[in-house]
């Protein structure tokens, strides 16, 4: 069940994370994660009052919060001026192997076929971003920062929000919520006061739905988290890139290369073996 939750959370992520690359190209990248986030929070907290949560675990979501400001802003401005299809892998790369390290640092013992797998889904987001391969898009030295340091924010955030206790329902991702936007928001109203960042009227109900994915994909990391080992559900929740690049390649007409279309057979490969060890 875990193992499936996370591959939902996956397809979710990538949804969203294309919606939220549209956005930034309308709108700076922090006016797309204020709004988006501002959404979503709104829907959780209803939803976690609707079904009566016991309250708890909202420090570590308000943790894995602020680990998302630095997720999200650096990962939409990295998608605002570089390719999709190379970005988001770059980024899942590092989102994949924090949790991995904390979760064995922790005394998880994945089996020997989920570690198999786990190295298989390594190689295939470098496939897929082109770090390893040919590709037929590139993305420069700031691109490529940016996307790292996305990529360390989405770790942490997989790490913190697992540390929350079971019983606690979506008040976890209440307090994620409620730390992301207690630090984006009032940088946001600053930089419009200063004329600096405008909010697009056209790009914010894209940013809305960017937002409402992202927590969607949340919600079933967090169940996900709650049936199975944190150095395996990140794993399956961190290939997010292939439904990314998926939508990248159909909707939007980027190129992809042979090894990138390995990567994704990899990919497949790799949530088998995952699954069954």
């Amino acid at each position: 069940m875990g193992v499936l939750l996370a591959a939902i959370a996956a397809v979710v992520y990538g949804l969203g994370d294309w919606t939220g690359g549209h956005a930034s190209r309308r709108m700076a990248s922090l006016a797309v994660a204020v709004v988006g986030q501002s959404a979503s929070l709104v829907l959780v907290t209803i939803a976690a009052l609707v079904l009566a949560d016991p309250l708890g675990g909202l420090g570590w979501g308000l943790a894995g919060g602020c680990a998302g400001v630095l997720g999200i802003v650096c990962f939409y401005a990295a998608l605002a001026g570089g390719s999709m299809s190379v970005v988001a892998p770059t980024t899942a790369v590092v989102s994949l192997t924090v949790p991995v390290i904390v979760g064995v640092a922790q005394g998880e013992r994945p089996s020997a076929r989920a570690w198999v797998g786990i190295a298989l889904a390594a190689a295939a987001v470098l496939l897929v971003g082109g770090i390893v391969g040919a590709a037929h898009q590139r993305i420069g030295r700031r691109q490529l920062t940016l996307s790292l340091l996305g990529g360390l924010g989405f770790g942490l955030i997989f790490v913190l929000l697992s540390h929350a206790p079971h019983r606690s329902g979506l008040w976890p991702l209440v307090g994620a919520r409620l730390g992301s936007v207690g630090i984006t928001a009032p940088v946001l109203a600053w930089q419009v006061r200063r004329g600096v960042t405008a909010v697009a009227r056209r790009a914010v109900p894209i940013a809305v739905v960017a937002g409402i994915l992202d927590m969607l994909a949340n919600v079933c990391y967090l169940a996900a988290t709650r049936h199975g080992m944190l150095s395996i559900v990140a794993v399956v929740s961190a290939m997010y890139p292939v439904s990314t690049v998926v939508l990248a390649t159909t909707v939007d007409g980027e190129r992809v290369s042979r090894p990138q279309l390995g990567g994704m057979l990899l990919a497949a490969a790799a949530l088998g073996l995952v699954s069954s060890g």
